[in-house]
């Protein structure tokens, strides 16, 4: 560091100012930096949560990019400490070369002032993204989906439901089972349910939108002839004439071994993460 740092003259003590100033606009450009990266991960992040096709088609390719985007994020977190470091020896420097009162306020003033507005800028972010997350989950009213409305501590029971609604205030959706079974009261049954039980279907009518699930990949699946979701490997790839998996159901064991079954490409879903049956 400059000798001008323990200074007293006036002259020291507006170079110092400068340098200060300098070195903060560094710092604030480092955080816009940093919130630029956070943005680029968490798009790939949302992506892959609402498309899992994603990681089948091109594992190799998300996880580099997620390395180098995280390397890059451990840089600028490293450049980030050597600046604020810079920052405070030159403020224990002008905190010692009696710095005027004026000069105080002004350095405290900016950086008060590029603090709201960094706070400001990522709460709209975050705002949007909420409103974008929403906006989805309406969209998916009439649709048929998946959807857990019934569990214990022993296992997730998963059904096709038709959305009939979605509260953007509680975030959830109000949804109908058409084809209960046989031991139900009524012939049709309302829940209400939170967004992280519902996982929406592939479009029926493009095949090309569905994911890609490889052989060996464990995936949620409808039990043909039924309305009920169970746990289920893939057997081998998707025929493309008929775009159905071919499928090995948990459980589903005849004469000592597993059948391997039909399922329409927009019958099957992701594994839900922490799934118990």
């Amino acid at each position: 560091m400059s000798s001008s740092v323990g200074g007293g003259s006036a002259g020291g003590g507006g170079a110092d100012i400068a340098s200060l100033l300098e070195k903060a606009k560094e710092l604030d450009q480092l955080k816009k930096d940093q919130d630029d990266i956070v943005v680029e991960i968490n798009k790939i992040h949302k992506k892959v949560l609402a498309s899992p096709e994603m990681v089948d088609k091109s594992v190799d390719a998300i996880l580099l990019k997620l390395r180098g985007l995280y390397a890059r994020a451990k840089e600028l977190s490293e450049n980030e400490i050597s600046a604020s470091n810079a920052l405070i020896g030159l403020l224990d420097g002008l905190l010692q070369s009696g710095a005027s009162t004026a000069q105080k306020k002004k350095i405290v003033g900016e950086q008060k002032k590029k603090r709201i507005k960094s706070d400001t800028d990522s709460a709209r972010f975050s705002a949007a993204s909420m409103r974008n997350q929403l906006d989805q989950a309406a969209s998916l009213k009439g649709e048929q989906v998946a959807a857990r409305v019934k569990s214990d501590d022993e296992k997730d029971e998963w059904f096709v439901v038709k959305v009939i609604h979605f509260d953007k205030e509680t975030k959830e959706y109000e949804v109908l089972d058409e084809e209960p079974g046989d031991d139900e009261e009524s012939t049709q049954k309302k829940y209400k349910l939170p967004m992280s039980y519902i996982i929406p279907f592939p479009k029926k009518g493009d095949p090309s939108s569905a994911p890609d699930f490889g052989q060996g990949r464990q995936v949620l699946a409808v039990y043909p002839g039924t309305t009920a979701l169970y746990r289920a490997t893939v057997a081998s790839h998707r025929k493309r004439k008929s775009d159905d998996y071919i499928l090995e159901f948990d459980d589903d064991e005849e004469d000592g071994s597993l059948p391997q079954r039909a399922v329409p490409f927009y019958r099957v879903v992701a594994l839900p993460e922490g799934h118990r049956q």
